[in-house]
């Protein structure tokens, strides 16, 4: 007899952990990183016992849940170096990277506060200043950007968008496209 479990109980199993982790999202979007397992258990309508046995502490968890927030930062940047024309490219990713700042209602920093050894925070920085910097760095071999612009202008013009307030998301939302033509805008090399 084999331990491998029906298909139907693994597929469950799968859709569990999927619950969990997008009910662990909106209860750490809306109540932070401190949230209790039992409101996740609820929003994900599965028992404490369940969140456990797929996630055997509230840290790793968390952990998952972050990991799979900063997924979309990289696709992003991603798609923004493939872009074949450098300068579309630029202007998309800085849209989205705006518009995904004000969806993360600074979860961010309240993750790495709550759980400051979940994940290695160092190297996820160095990635995404790397990518960013590659971003920059084709976009102005093209003369489009003003040569001062740096990696650091692009994350202050994240930070930025964290100080939005708005009485709904579609409004931070809206704020941070605004923000991003602006920006844009002011990265941009005058004619001359």
């Amino acid at each position: 007899m084999t331990d491998r479990l029906p298909h139907g109980r693994r597929s469950e199993a799968r859709d569990n952990r999927g619950l969990i982790v997008d009910a662990a999202r909106a209860t750490f979007l809306t109540d932070g990183p401190a949230a209790p397992i039992r409101e996740i258990a609820r929003r994900a309508q599965v028992s404490p016992a369940t969140v456990y046995r797929h996630f055997p502490t509230k840290e790793t968890l968390a952990a998952e849940v972050f990991t799979e927030q900063t997924r979309p930062w990289w696709s992003i940047v991603d798609s923004g170096i493939a872009d074949p024309d450098p300068w579309r490219g630029f202007c998309l990713a800085i849209e989205k990277l705006c518009a995904r700042q004000a969806l993360d209602r600074e979860f961010t920093t309240a993750f790495k506060s709550e759980f400051p050894h979940a994940v290695d925070f160092a190297a996820m920085r160095a990635r995404s200043l790397a990518s960013a910097a590659e971003l920059l760095r084709r976009v102005k071999a093209t003369g489009r950007v003003r040569p001062e612009v740096a990696v650091d202008d692009l994350v202050l013009m994240l930070t930025a968008v964290n100080g939005f307030r708005a009485s709904t998301l579609a409004g931070r939302v809206a704020a941070s496209q605004r923000f991003a033509r602006f920006v844009i805008h002011g990265f941009a090399q005058p004619p001359a």
